[in-house]
């Protein structure tokens, strides 16, 4: 099967970290800057997208500074949830959507990630560092071959 062709189960991250929408937008930072990623999908309790809250949103609702423990105060003394800052009805892939058009949606829609929903239920997330090990795992094979 030509690599373009890929779905996207085959590279997107298994039962990613997410989030309920009633939590704060400090556990929202925290479970970002613990995991080390800079989205979450953000579900109900049977585990359906509602939403995706980035790293970005969050960091944006605290007083415009670049120290971390400032950021981390303003977002303790923040009573915002979730909720109130995430992304509604975000671009969502399947996980037999190709590689081609998760790609093909994230340049469309200027987004780094989407989330990956069998129905509505939350079963992983593509992000364009899974894309990138796809191509650098293509380059690689190509040049074995040659």
């Amino acid at each position: 099967m030509s690599r373009h062709l890929t779905e996207v189960r085959d590279w997107m991250t298994d039962d990613p970290v997410t989030i309920a929408p009633q939590l704060s937008l400090y556990e929202a930072y925290t479970r970002m800057i613990e995991n080390d990623i800079r989205r979450l999908p953000v579900v109900d309790r049977r585990g359906n997208l509602l939403g995706v809250i980035t790293l970005s949103d969050v960091v944006k609702t605290a007083a415009f500074t670049r120290d971390s423990a400032k950021v981390e105060s303003d977002l303790l003394a923040n009573t915002q949830n979730v909720a109130a800052i995430m992304t509604e009805a975000p671009i969502t892939v399947a996980p037999d959507d190709t590689i081609q058009e998760a790609a093909e949606l994230m340049l469309e829609n200027q987004v780094s990630g989407l989330p990956v929903v069998d129905g509505a239920r939350v079963v992983g997330i593509i992000t364009e560092s899974d894309i990138f090990r796809l191509v650098v795992e293509s380059w690689a094979s190509v040049e074995i071959e040659m």
